[in-house]
């Protein structure tokens, strides 16, 4: 099925394929339970895909430095990411490449104590910890 959505022209002339865009991010509520200004904290949005269709959407903001097979475009990675955190963004430009959000899904944590956390984590920011997955689809 992959390589017959590869390969088949879609309606809008742009190569069909899959996109899939997590993240993994804190919730920026404190000690007492007041929300902070910044609602989530995201450090870095995951891209993975086939990557010329990668690279065709998300351009220079994507950051291919983790990817350890450079220059091969005819193939499928989960090592990018893009350059910048802000997940709305990201789901623009996936819109304007003619892409359509097809599913999610999402974990969180349930705290867990400060024994399990490794040195230097912040236990109260852990116990907010959660990762989200986007799978976008273009026919």
């Amino acid at each position: 099925m992959v390589e017959a959505v590869a390969n088949s022209p879609s309606s809008s002339g742009k190569q069909p394929g899959f996109i899939t865009i997590g993240y993994r991010g804190s919730f920026a509520f404190g000690r007492d339970g007041l929300a902070d200004v910044k609602f989530r904290k995201i450090t870095r949005i995951l891209v993975c895909g086939r990557v010329n269709l990668c690279r065709d959407v998300f351009g220079e903001t994507l950051n291919e430095s983790r990817d350890p097979d450079h220059g091969l475009s005819d193939r499928y990675t989960a090592r990018f990411f893009l350059k910048h955190s802000s997940i709305e963004q990201a789901f623009d430009m996936l819109q304007e490449q003619g892409f359509r959000m097809a599913g999610s899904c999402g974990s969180g944590t349930a705290g867990g104590t400060a024994a399990d956390l490794k040195p230097g984590v912040d236990a109260e920011e852990s116990r907010w910890n959660h990762y989200n997955e986007f799978v976008f689809v273009r026919d």
